[in-house]
């Protein structure tokens, strides 16, 4: 996953061996030049979506990384935008992009802040967090939210079972097991622990109220269904 501007396989090696952290420190540089950005299409897809939704005055960015997600703030937000990551680097390269932006170092299952967004947002990350992670981080984002505040993600159509996809993803997650298995630090990057029957029943028990909106502008699959949907949590 990367392009000749960006990391080397080497550097991608060095990366995984390290902790979560640390790996994105080193990776922080060329991030924008791999396929683990999220991509412009679907950026501008869910920004559009979002518009219907709001209106929305401050907004926070969870996991912001580099700092794609604070472009969509901006877009639908008419106050102040944060983001929040625990990587140094990362929040490095975000403050270049997006040097008004609010931008705070801290772990996402322990956020710094006191019920003060409107919108939530968070863009790649939670294969970053095991299942039982995910209950904390949707706790903590409760909280960072002013009673009826939205947190929204997208969350794309899982691949058909037995397509190439399906494999490489199985294959990724099962290689991901058995370096951390091995490995110290872990490494948690996984792609298939995130199902949308688990995520929303976690996301009601942290206090949302759970809908799903199609992507339309991504399109449809065969059968008729979305290839994405913004999954929309308002809290109560």
């Amino acid at each position: 996953m990367f392009t000749p501007q960006g990391p080397s396989l080497r550097e991608l090696t060095v990366q995984a061996l390290s902790s979560v952290e640390h790996g994105y420190d080193l990776l922080a540089s060329k991030f924008d030049a791999t396929l683990f950005r999220t991509s412009d299409r679907l950026l501008i897809a869910v920004t559009g979506t979002l518009k219907t939704l709001g209106p929305f005055d401050s907004g926070l960015d969870v996991c912001c990384g580099t700092g794609a997600g604070l472009g969509v703030l901006r877009s639908v937000c008419a106050g102040r935008v944060t983001g929040v990551d625990f990587s140094t680097g990362m929040l490095t390269r975000a403050r270049n992009a997006h040097p008004t932006a609010d931008l705070v170092r801290a772990d996402a299952l322990a956020l710094p802040f006191a019920p003060a967004f409107d919108l939530a947002v968070s863009f790649g990350a939670f294969g970053h967090f095991l299942p039982a992670d995910q209950r904390t981080l949707f706790a903590q984002v409760h909280v960072a939210l002013r009673p009826g505040g939205t947190f929204a993600f997208p969350l794309p159509a899982p691949p058909p079972v037995g397509s190439r996809l399906y494999w490489t993803l199985w294959g990724f997650d099962a290689a991901m097991r058995v370096r951390n298995a091995v490995w110290r630090p872990p490494f948690v990057m996984y792609y298939r622990t995130f199902r949308l029957a688990d995520v929303r029943a976690r996301l009601e028990a942290a206090g949302f109220e759970v809908s799903l909106t199609p992507v339309e502008t991504l399109g449809r699959r065969e059968d008729g269904s979305p290839h994405c949907r913004l999954v929309v949590a308002r809290k109560k």
